[in-house]
């Protein structure tokens, strides 16, 4: 079952940036994980946009591997220095379609 790593960063400080883009990615390819975006170009479709500089959606082949990614000892640097030069919300969902257990939704 896929699940999907999204991060919501706010940028304050960007110094951490440059080494965390050459390094993390090796580290989320090590788990199995791959950027499926890393943009901060948003456009409302309905609702307020998230006061954010940049969501990142990176695709996993379970909860677990991102997890794994997530608690890595190799990412515990970069994770510290993105948290301290960021505001930062991160969230993981499955590739769960809910409308499966709804009769009258077909599936998605």
């Amino acid at each position: 079952m896929s699940a999907y790593l999204i991060a919501n960063v706010k940028v304050n400080d960007d110094s951490w940036i440059p080494e965390y883009a050459q390094k993390v990615h090796d580290i989320v390819h090590k788990h199995g994980g791959k950027y499926l975006s890393r943009s901060g170009n948003l456009t409302p479709i309905e609702g307020e946009l998230p006061d954010v500089t940049v969501i990142a959606l990176i695709e996993f082949p379970t909860v677990e591997a991102c997890k794994a990614f997530v608690n890595d000892p190799d990412y515990a640097p970069f994770a510290q220095a993105r948290q301290a030069g960021t505001e930062s919300n991160f969230y993981v969902i499955d590739d769960t379609d809910l409308a499966q257990g709804v009769p009258y939704l077909p599936p998605g």
